[in-house]
């Protein structure tokens, strides 16, 4: 008989007041890139991410930076890697390569600083991501059906379909949706404002008319009896008058989708990737999504695109001759000309499945498991 697996401990994030040198360091690092001007949610998740690590350093004697060497290092990867949660489940690669780029940043930093005399971390090999096709993305009869599913004899169901309507609309991110502010809705324009966006920039968002009929609503018949003085400003208020957070958004689109019994589970992040899978079926030019999503780069935009199921099922069923019982074909659309550089939308692979990796970057403080290590 071989011997008894060892059980995983569950790691417990420290807080990272004063201690040893290495939470010292570590702390020095992140005020450094809050002085930086890396937002408060990136500088929150590397303190929490960089916590395990002292912890996992402490356990076993290490206390003091220049006493982390590469091979310290490669164990602590190789603990990434066949860690277990509470469910059994590894963590994804993805999580375990933003733990590692955080650990990265943290000697890069300390070896820029001549508080080691070497980086450990710089021949660290981060772990190659999972491409992973979007888990759900509604169709136009099962965003409406899950639309459907509010009570509007109830105020907050009223409000809950009015948030709906809005990230199906504009496919703005749930913090960008928490944060908005009634004095950044244009409806003379018909737009909205996102201020400070991710990477801390602000954009204007399209937003359609059925979007602003339901927001008027809102406006005019539920928000004045939720709002509690002083009024926060904000739009979307909780009954008791404060401002909706992202696990309140989070939560309760989650009950609508469940209610509307389409047999998908679904999310905000849900609506910002189906509005932007539907607007690329209808025939957008990717780089105006680019624009509408707040991606930086047109790069990144391509990097999160899928192409849609319905577009390959027509190309399928148009150009292969054997994909129906119908024998007389119309012939396959004649192909871009290849000595013209192709344009955004002539890429197939490019916007939707990076979102899904944003998803999952938005998720990682929430799914998280309370005081351990959770997966993105």
């Amino acid at each position: 008989m071989g011997r008894p697996a060892r059980p995983q401990r569950r790691l417990v994030a420290a807080r990272l007041g004063a201690g040893t040198a290495m939470t010292g360091a570590v702390n020095d690092y992140l005020g450094a890139i809050a002085a930086r001007g890396l937002s408060a949610g990136t500088v929150a998740y590397r303190a929490q991410v960089l916590s395990h690590l002292v912890v996992w350093l402490a356990e076993r004697n290490v206390t003091h930076p220049a006493e982390v060497t590469k091979p310290v290092l490669d164990r602590y990867q190789r603990h990434l890697f066949h860690y277990r949660k509470a469910d059994g489940a590894p963590l994804s690669f993805r999580t375990q390569g933003g733990y590692l780029v955080a650990v990265k940043g943290l000697f890069s930093w300390l070896a820029r600083t001549n508080r080691v005399l070497f980086n450990p971390a710089s021949e660290l090999e981060l772990p190659r991501a999972e491409r992973r096709l979007p888990r759900a993305v509604f169709s136009i009869v099962e965003v409406e059906a899950v639309l459907a599913v509010c009570g509007l004899d109830d105020p907050l169901g009223l409000r809950d379909r009015v948030i709906m309507e809005v990230l199906y609309s504009t496919g703005i991110r749930r913090a960008e949706l928490a944060r908005l502010a009634v004095v950044d809705l244009d409806v003379d324009r018909g737009v909205l404002t996102v201020r400070q966006g991710k990477g801390r920039k602000d954009r204007l968002v399209p937003i359609g008319e059925r979007a602003l009929a339901w927001m008027e609503r809102y406006q005019v018949e539920v928000r004045p009896g939720l709002v509690v003085p002083p009024d926060p400003g904000v739009v979307f208020l909780t009954v008791e008058g404060n401002p909706i957070t992202t696990n309140h958004l989070t939560g309760l689109v989650a009950r609508h989708v469940a209610r509307a019994g389409i047999g998908k589970t679904g999310s905000c992040h849900t609506f910002r990737h189906t509005m932007a899978t539907l607007m690329l079926e209808g025939g957008a030019d990717i780089r105006h999504i680019q624009e509408i999503l707040g991606h930086a780069h047109l790069d990144t935009t391509e990097r999160y695109t899928h192409v849609s199921n319905g577009r390959l099922k027509a190309v399928h069923d148009t150009c292969h001759p054997g994909a129906t019982n119908t024998r007389h074909r119309s012939p396959c659309p004649d192909p871009p000309d290849t000595a013209q550089p192709a344009t955004a939308t002539e890429d197939p692979v490019g916007l939707l499945a990076a979102l899904d990796d944003e998803a999952a970057e938005e998720n990682q403080d929430q799914d998280r498991e309370p005081g351990g290590i959770g997966d993105g």
